[in-house]
């Protein structure tokens, strides 16, 4: 882990990462943004797995899995902070 306070996000791969987070931030706040993810991914698969998707369109479905993609590992990335913050030192 590098020094500086902020660590990009990696759902993205980029030169330059325009979205960080503040590994200093509190404990309370890390874990309230992944869980907000984790959950908001949890929903999508729940009403997936509730529906026939077999005539869905196939664009639709890559962009919904796209975005379940970027909301779960922006949620790894937090949780991945939030596990180095807790790690006795």
């Amino acid at each position: 882990m590098t020094h500086s306070p902020y660590i990009p996000l990696t759902a993205i791969d980029c030169t330059i990462p325009a979205l960080l987070i503040d590994r200093n931030a509190p404990l309370d706040v890390l874990h309230a943004n992944a869980a907000a993810r984790v959950l908001a991914v949890t929903q999508l698969m729940e009403t997936f797995a509730s529906r026939d998707v077999q005539n869905a369109d196939a664009v639709d479905l890559k962009h919904l899995a796209t975005t379940a993609m970027m909301l779960l590992r922006d949620g790894c990335d937090v949780l991945d902070v939030l596990g180095w913050r807790l790690k006795p030192v």
